[in-house]
């Protein structure tokens, strides 16, 4: 599984990836991680705010930062699907 996040390399992206980061190693499980900075391959995603968080291949957030718990559960519940 991978987690993916999507955005042009702001601050906002950039803390999204750090927070998906640590959410992967709280969650313990072998996580693979990306940024897709490419807006072709953003809007691939059907994304229209920035940063967004994709866990597995499902878009879970847009145009925020959500907190570390909350990236951890939904990385726990897509491993149990795939």
């Amino acid at each position: 599984m991978t987690v993916k996040v999507l955005g042009t390399g702001c601050p906002k992206c950039k803390k999204l990836y750090a927070e998906a980061e640590k959410a992967i190693a709280e969650s313990g499980l072998s996580v693979g991680i990306e940024k897709v900075e490419k807006i072709n391959e953003i809007m691939d995603y059907g994304v229209m705010m920035t940063p967004a968080l994709v866990v597995g291949d499902q878009v879970k957030s847009t145009g925020r930062i959500p907190a570390t718990a909350e990236i951890v559960a939904w990385i726990v519940e897509a491993a149990k699907t795939a």
